[in-house]
């Protein structure tokens, strides 16, 4: 017992470790990045999960006013349905679900391609020629994915309100005049500021986590394998650890 629970500690700490340092590589090599490969993807994890992230609009802003319309209904607050669907969305919901959709379909890939470059030998071969792998490859990937969550954040946020307006006038019969009256007179600002700062936060981790999972990979295609599936495991846990530190500490920023 003990045993295990000291290497399940060692473990947190080397992944703390790695991290750390992939972090730390990334912000020091902002300067100097390769500008087409950060583009690329960019393009790649951000366009190319365009349909996913629009799908999970639709469902979550159904799906909350949904829930939201059983309480609304049952205290009378049917004319505040626009506040607090958009509420639970832009805090809450959005981001979290969001994010856990993303680093399923993100997460995994970064952490799959990283992998097959590493065993495939790629990496090494880049630093044979006396290229920084890290530069060229590794952290252009780290910034684009966190980059492209948070811009599918912001399209999210806007499709699912849109569909949380549809939802609440077939559902609640409604209309889209008064959803969107509270929506605008009764959500702040911050509300919305509050829900891009952990879609950032959200996406740094899946970045970071993802690339740290796909450059430990070893032992050919179930290495492979074993590093998307540590992507996804790991983005997780961080995206629940992140939600739970960063919404009070949000909530009292913006209140």
């Amino acid at each position: 017992m003990i045993r295990a629970l000291g290497a399940f500690g060692l473990s947190g700490l080397r992944l703390t470790g790695a991290l750390g340092l992939v972090l730390a590589r990334t912000v020091l090599h902002l300067p100097s990045l390769d500008r087409r490969e950060l583009l690329r993807s960019v393009v790649l994890f951000g366009y190319g999960s365009l349909p996913l992230a629009l799908l999970a609009a639709i469902l979550i802003g159904s799906t909350v006013v949904l829930q939201a319309g059983v309480y609304a209904v049952k205290f009378g607050a049917r004319l505040y349905t626009g506040w607090a669907a958009g509420y639970a969305l832009m805090r809450e919901f959005g981001p979290l679900l969001l994010g856990l959709v993303m680093a399923a379909r993100i997460g995994a890939r970064n952490a799959a391609e990283l992998a097959l470059l590493r065993i495939n030998g790629q990496l090494e071969g880049l630093r044979g020629i006396s290229l920084d792998p890290f530069r060229l490859l590794v952290a252009p990937r780290v910034v684009g994915s966190a980059v492209a969550i948070t811009a599918l954040g912001s399209v999210t946020f806007l499709v699912a309100v849109a569909f949380e307006a549809i939802a609440s006038y077939f559902s609640l019969k409604l209309p889209l005049r008064v959803f969107f009256e509270s929506f605008s007179d009764m959500l702040r600002q911050g509300d919305l500021v509050g829900g891009l700062v952990k879609t950032l936060a959200f996406g740094v981790a899946i970045s970071l986590v993802s690339t740290v999972a796909g450059l430990r990979a070893r032992g050919g295609a179930a290495g492979v394998g074993h590093a998307s599936a540590s992507a996804v495991v790991l983005s997780c846990a961080a995206i629940f650890s992140l939600d739970l530190l960063l919404t009070p500490f949000l909530t009292r920023a913006f209140s």
